[in-house]
């Protein structure tokens, strides 16, 4: 069973609905002994990722994911889901996430030209960094996925595995260990967003 994190920040119908159409079962929780009895956990979330962060402490779940994905549980974290895995974020103010993988999460504006729309809204190819990672394995390099995104992770080299270009390389997707993010929303993103979320659901839990 695939527990999705219910902290009133995710678009929890829409991945439900998406992850049932590739015949996956899903429960939506914000219960720490159901997170800790799944097979892997979702961590979605859409707004600011101050509010976000605070939910998750303020309700304990932030420590349920940190030791859950330290015991090796597969996670994987969807748009701001995937920045609150980060160490930090610089969104009105400075932030402390998870820590779960080093790096921060900075405005977009400071790198992409002058004249591009914020937020970045829309769909854009990916480009994987080096050999495609495991959770690409039903897709091709150059397949498109739905952005809407203003901030983005930085200073996380090692751990990116997938960029989209929107007028300079913007982390798409990024991995460690059995952590997983990914900036864009599988769930809005046609056949490969579903193609994504089967390739992270048939990891060993």
């Amino acid at each position: 069973m695939v527990a999705l994190v219910d902290y009133g920040v995710g678009n929890l119908f829409s991945l439900k609905s998406s992850l049932a159409a590739i015949g996956v079962e899903t429960q939506v929780t914000s219960n720490p002994k159901t997170l800790r009895q799944a097979d892997k956990i979702i961590l979605p979330g859409v707004g600011a990722f101050a509010d976000a962060a605070e939910k998750l402490r303020a309700t304990g779940l932030g420590t349920v994911l940190r030791e859950e994905a330290k015991n090796g549980k597969p996670l994987l974290g969807i748009c701001l889901g995937m920045q609150l895995l980060f160490e930090e974020s610089t969104e009105y103010g400075l932030h402390k996430g998870l820590g779960l993988i080093p790096g921060r999460v900075v405005p977009i504006e400071t790198v992409i030209p002058a004249g591009l729309k914020i937020p970045h809204i829309g769909w854009n190819a990916l480009q994987f960094a080096g050999e495609p990672h495991a959770l690409f394995r039903h897709i091709q390099p150059g397949d498109c996925v739905y952005f809407v995104h203003s901030y983005y992770a930085t200073d996380c080299d090692e751990s990116v595995i997938a960029t989209a270009e929107y007028g300079a390389p913007l982390t798409a997707a990024v991995a460690k260990g059995r952590v997983y993010g990914c900036q864009f929303h599988p769930e809005k993103s046609g056949r490969v967003g579903l193609e994504i979320l089967r390739a992270f659901c048939e990891e060993e839990g």
